[in-house]
């Protein structure tokens, strides 16, 4: 669960701020309304379940000791390792041919072994469906960051994608997306209706 307290780097309005708790109310009142919600939220995860699983065969990967460390990983020695798309690597869905033409860097964590940052570049046009159902054009960027909040637990810190894709072979536009998160606190468990709740008694910044 999440609620929008700022837009554009602003408190939200007296209006937006209504229209943001109302949405959270009617999940309190409507499981259904809260399911809706979360299958919405699986097709992102969905997505990454069938690309992460193919990243081994769809990348050549580079290991060069002495690269640049993140700094952002409380000192902890990271694996840093280069990759590029595999010539011989066959797409075998249409989620998968985001991947041909995707090249960058990860750091790994040395001890746990998690991901800690990733960065790409697409490096050439990549089409979907013979290009008919979308083409993204070179030149975007992806990054995402995580980090350890203890216990074995990590998070995303950080994602920002700026991709131009011409959908349906009509129409281009220009995606950018970037979101931060800092300041973890681990909470019990409880149901969403008191989650929400939480949520709705934080006041707003600068309130």
């Amino acid at each position: 669960m999440a609620r929008l307290i700022m837009r554009d780097g602003k408190p939200l309005t007296d209006e937006q701020d209504k229209s943001e708790r109302q949405r959270l109310n009617d999940m309190i009142a409507s499981p259904s309304a809260y399911f809706r919600h979360i299958r919405n939220g699986e097709s992102e995860r969905k997505m990454a379940d069938k690309l992460v699983p193919l990243m081994p065969d769809a990348m050549i990967y580079t290991y060069t000791p002495g690269q640049p460390q993140t700094g952002k990983n409380g000192g902890a020695r990271e694996i840093v390792i280069d990759y590029k798309p595999n010539p011989k690597f066959n797409p075998p869905n249409t989620e998968a041919e985001a991947l041909t033409g995707l090249e960058g860097r990860i750091w790994i964590d040395a001890k746990s072994h998690y991901l800690v940052r990733m960065e790409g570049t697409i490096s050439r046009g990549v089409n979907f469906g013979w290009g008919m159902l979308a083409h993204i054009y070179p030149g975007g960027k992806l990054a995402l960051s995580q980090a350890s909040i203890g216990e074995n637990r990590w998070i995303f810190t950080y994602f920002s994608m700026k991709l131009s894709v011409r959908a349906l072979m009509l129409k281009t536009v220009n995606v950018h997306t970037e979101s931060t998160a800092s300041d973890f606190q681990q909470l019990g468990p409880m149901s969403y209706q008191d989650a929400i709740c939480m949520m709705l008694d934080t006041p707003l910044p600068g309130r």
